[in-house]
């Protein structure tokens, strides 16, 4: 089994795939009938709620309880896992403890950029973005401002999108 995720923190596009590509590699995953996957999305109202509550939950707690419902729901189903592999977040030894503590017949092994080191964690890579990619493409923003730009670009300060978003008067 491989886990990744896709939207932490500005960022809402990929440096490495095109959103085309990863349709189509998407559509090539689901056409494979030896190949299961799941998501789990998790709503921005919910991470605000928990980060913001009195006892503070933070992202990254948030992704390990995600990864951790994604391994329990995969044996619930009776998929046997004998090794599951994780894009960290945070430090990979103790991500990696953590998940064994929890699940100690199972082998994980968490790595930083492990969609590029690991199949699995790729196909799992495309899963998630293609997920964000298509919500974000249907997203009813409660804001109602008329002339909302929609095209996010990179999320970064300096990327092409956000100069010209400097530049509209509001």
């Amino acid at each position: 089994m491989g886990i990744d995720e896709a939207g932490r923190g500005p960022v809402l596009d990929s440096k490495t795939l095109k959103e085309e590509k990863r349709e189509e590699l998407f559509e090539n995953l689901k056409a494979d009938e030896s190949i299961g996957w799941g998501v789990d999305v998790i709503d921005p109202r919910e991470l605000s709620a928990k980060m913001l509550k009195k006892n503070k939950i933070n992202l990254n707690e948030i992704y390990h309880n995600s990864a951790i419902g994604l391994v329990r729901r995969a044996l619930n189903t009776g998929v046997l896992l004998t090794e599951v592999y994780v894009d960290t977040v945070g430090d990979p030894e103790k991500y990696r403890t953590k998940l064994s503590d929890i699940f100690p017949s199972i082998k994980f092994v968490v790595a930083k950029k492990a969609d590029s080191l690991y199949p699995v964690v790729s196909g799992a890579s495309i899963v998630a973005k293609v997920t964000r990619d298509r919500a974000l493409r249907n997203w009813v923003f409660d804001e109602s401002a008329e002339n909302m730009q929609r095209n996010f670009g990179s999320g970064y300060p300096g990327g092409k999108q956000m100069q010209q978003m400097k530049t509209i008067p509001l």
